[in-house]
């Protein structure tokens, strides 16, 4: 594909916006934990859990349905692998929520326990349910780019802005969550009494905020969006889950959201940046313009100057990272 063609750049963009996609997922939920005042590096460990109870529950769904009729399609099966991904990211990061909050650990220390559970756990799962380490057997019933559900504008979807915005369902609810986030964080009292307890929770608590429920519900809901990006990796971008699917799209989420200001207009451009990086990784790997190392290395390389000329004029919230006693 020649470089700054039509066909080269649709492929970069449209690319682009599905590597966004999980980033911005994780980015805008660990927006909330470290707005609260939580430091939540476990973001990284609850894609995996969610990416392998997505495409599990499929599979494990699905089964009996395609044993019955190998060509039955169900609609609301790869649905019910979000609802589970939904659901295990949000007890990961309920199990990280009480040794932060509850027991006042080392935030850090426990959010690296649950990546580094998330490294091991799943192949014992494969394992037992498979017979390999590494990979869940492929799912039929994955969420499927916008022609397969608006066949009346499949002509649109064969032109070059069409090709751009014919995207996976999850692609669009994760940038329409970029407005809602605003709303909820800037022009609600909840959003209030959220940045509140993340700046300052002594003054909170004297006004009868609760800081340790509102802390809880920060990190539950990081949970829930870390969750979401696992779900889109493994039953919408691919049709199986594979160990360490997260690839650092954790970590990367975390440097989104320290170069966007805690913020999710903010998040929203950083997050396109390294999607744009990574997409453009994807295309030109195997072209031969650069070694193959140093193409795979290029977001994370892109992550490393972000962060190394940003991360001094970066103002976190006041009370990240602390825990909070009465």
């Amino acid at each position: 594909m020649e470089i700054f063609s039509t066909a080269f750049l649709v492929a970069l963009v449209a690319g682009a916006l599905r590597q966004t996609t999980p980033l911005l997922f994780t980015a805008l939920g660990g927006m909330f934990n470290e707005r609260s005042g939580v430091v939540n590096i476990a973001l990284e460990g609850i894609i995996n859990f969610g990416a392998l109870a997505a495409a599990v529950t499929v599979q494990l769904v699905e089964a009996p349905y395609l044993a019955h009729d190998p060509n039955a399609r169900i609609w609301w099966i790869p649905w019910l692998g979000v609802l589970a991904a939904i659901v295990v990211g949000v007890l990961v990061a309920w199990i990280h929520a009480v040794v932060s909050i509850r027991y006042r650990a080392d935030q850090i220390v426990s959010g690296t326990a649950v990546n580094m559970l998330s490294f091991g756990l799943p192949s014992i799962l494969l394992l037992f349910l498979y017979g390999n380490t590494s990979d869940s057997k492929d799912v039929v019933h994955r969420i499927l780019p916008m022609d397969a559900y608006l066949p009346f504008l499949r002509d649109f979807f064969s032109t070059p802005l069409g090709r751009i915005l014919d995207q996976s369902p999850l692609v669009y609810l994760a940038f329409l969550l970029v407005p809602l986030t605003y709303y909820l964080l800037f022009k609600t009292p909840w959003g209030l009494r959220l940045r509140s307890v993340g700046e300052n929770p002594e003054a909170a608590d004297s006004l009868g905020i609760n800081v340790f429920w509102m802390r809880y519900q920060g990190v539950l809901l990081s949970g829930v969006l870390a969750g979401l990006a696992g779900a889109y990796l493994s039953i919408s971008e691919l049709n199986h889950f594979t160990r360490l699917m997260a690839a650092g799209r954790g970590f990367i989420a975390l440097a989104a959201l320290i170069f966007g200001q805690w913020h999710p207009l903010g998040i929203l451009g950083a997050t396109l940046l390294f999607g744009f990086a990574e997409a453009f990784r994807i295309l030109i790997e195997g072209t031969g313009i650069l070694p193959s190392p140093l193409i795979q290395a290029f977001p994370f390389v892109l992550t490393m100057l972000v962060l190394a000329g940003f991360i001094g004029r970066a103002r976190p919230p006041a009370a990240i990272g602390k825990p909070y006693e009465k």
